[in-house]
């Protein structure tokens, strides 16, 4: 009997421990629906899921990571332990929550919404779309913020190619559809603008970025995909090399001298650790006869010094070669 009291307690133990779980006799009954299953039972799942902003509103009938982190998300939502598994409870707790899927919706058979941009329509808006539409291969050309018959057909050809309604016109389903699929568009692509000079890194695109391009020996200071200013620079040698890649200023020294080189380093921008984008005085006197310690060398002392006021903490620092 004691034995038997026991082995109780060490169950009960190891179960709030979250090490195993013991279904219950209705729970045993219920097929768990987990990762890599398959099937309609998947499909009312997603569907549900969709009512609640959990999954997308295509139904696949494949539980895949997009399905279980929405399963997860409605379990830590509700203080259960987010298995990404729909077990009896999840399962009656998602049923509560929701409406019985219509058979458009597991099926996929969508009725178009009202038109939120169509023909005649001007503006930010507009450009939003057609730049969008351009990052997807569905629109050539300027941006026009004027959507005109092109800019339908473009939407056209999007929308068929989604399978949802076909009307040429934008309604919710349509925006959404091609947020999911595409960034947000830089100022440079709303308006047209070329970047000066050698082609840009994609990531110095969006956002903040001092754009250090190894091959034109340029760094440029670009803010939504526009530069707004442009240095020589000069690198690390073949012992010392300057890291490409993308990083983050993280540090920042006005009047900064190196410990390990006992030299100065004005404006200094660090990006990776001891190395920074900074003003070289060596560099403005011998150009590129020298190099730097692994460094981002400028020799315009007034750019950089305007430089140093412009950059926080936290912007991008891409590092590459065009």
């Amino acid at each position: 009997m004691r034995s038997r009291r026991l082995v109780q307690l060490l169950l009960a133990l190891v179960m709030s421990l979250g090490v195993v779980s013991v279904a219950t006799p209705a729970d045993a009954a219920f097929d768990r629906v987990r990762f890599g299953d398959t099937g309609w039972k998947v499909r009312v799942l997603q569907s549900r899921l969709h009512q609640l902003g959990l999954h997308s509103e295509v139904i696949t009938s494949r539980f895949d990571a997009q399905t279980r982190d929405g399963v997860r998300t409605f379990q830590a939502r509700r203080k259960r332990e987010t298995t990404g598994i729909v077990d009896r409870i999840t399962w009656d707790k998602l049923v509560a929550k929701t409406a019985e899927p219509t058979t458009e919706a597991l099926h996929n058979i969508y009725t178009p919404g009202p038109a939120i941009l169509a023909v005649g329509a001007q503006g930010l808006p507009v450009r939003r779309l057609q730049a969008r539409l351009e990052q997807v291969k569905w629109w050539e050309g300027d941006v026009t913020g004027v959507f005109d018959q092109a800019t339908a057909e473009a939407v056209t050809g999007f929308q068929t190619k989604r399978k949802i309604p076909v009307t040429g016109e934008v309604d919710r389903r349509t925006l959404d559809r091609l947020a999911e699929m595409t960034r947000k568009p830089t100022k440079a692509e709303l308006f047209n603008i070329e970047p000066k000079g050698p082609a840009l890194d994609a990531r110095c695109l969006a956002g903040r970025a001092l754009c250090v391009d190894k091959t034109s020996r340029s760094l440029r200071w670009v803010i939504d995909g526009i530069v707004q200013s442009r240095y020589d620079v000069r690198f690390g040698s073949d012992e010392l090399p300057t890291r490409e890649g993308a990083f983050a200023v993280f540090k920042k020294s006005r009047d900064h001298v190196s410990s390990l080189y006992d030299t100065s380093m004005p404006f200094a921008m660090f990006f990776s650790g001891g190395q920074a984008v900074h003003y070289s005085p060596d560099f403005a006197a011998t150009g590129y006869n020298g190099a730097s310690h692994g460094c981002v060398n400028v020799r315009d002392y007034n750019g950089v010094r305007w430089l140093f006021d412009q950059v926080q903490l936290g912007d991008k620092v891409i590092v590459y070669r065009s």
